[in-house]
């Protein structure tokens, strides 16, 4: 059973407009999972998927966050691109990419409407992909920001922003 966070991460599972945003991600980067998650200090909760690689994950599942790339995206602020984790020295020690078999991996934050980190609208495949490209990031950065405009819209005022 959900808690009242997994619960207002998961309405966000069956959302057209997201999951338009997450099949261009896909068609874009060549990547077979893309997901928005919820991320907080101390949880990963996915809110939408597109998962074409049988990564199996739906709205409301979580991942230890200590295990995910995105904990470094809240803590930073910043985007995470990598083409092939084997051949980056920054992140081919890091453990998401053994414990979740993926090669390439690009991750950017979704900033809500009140300048509050919502989480990070992500995607890994486990084939290396050209994504540190001058035509991706931006176009990346703009499905991000769009996606954090649909949340911050459709979430109540008083949504909870804690790990509650």
């Amino acid at each position: 059973m959900f808690d009242e966070l997994a619960a207002d991460a998961a309405r966000f599972g069956d959302d057209d407009e997201i999951r338009r945003i997450l099949e261009e991600v896909a068609a874009l980067t060549g990547m077979g999972f893309v997901a928005v998650a919820r991320v907080t200090e101390a949880r990963w909760i996915a809110c939408q998927v597109l998962d074409q690689i049988d990564f199996g994950m739906s709205p409301g599942d979580e991942l230890r966050i200590s295990t995910t790339i995105c904990n470094d995206i809240r803590e930073s602020g910043n985007a995470v691109v990598i083409d092939d984790v084997s051949a980056d020295p920054r992140w081919n020690s890091h453990p998401a990419p053994a414990l979740y078999g993926f090669k390439s991996y690009v991750s950017l934050p979704i900033v809500l409407s009140d300048n509050s980190f919502y989480g990070t609208l992500c995607a890994i495949d486990p084939h290396p992909r050209k994504l540190a490209r001058a035509d991706i990031v931006p176009t990346l950065k703009q499905f991000a920001d769009r996606v954090a405009q649909i949340v911050s819209q459709r979430r109540p005022a008083a949504a909870p922003a804690t790990d509650a």
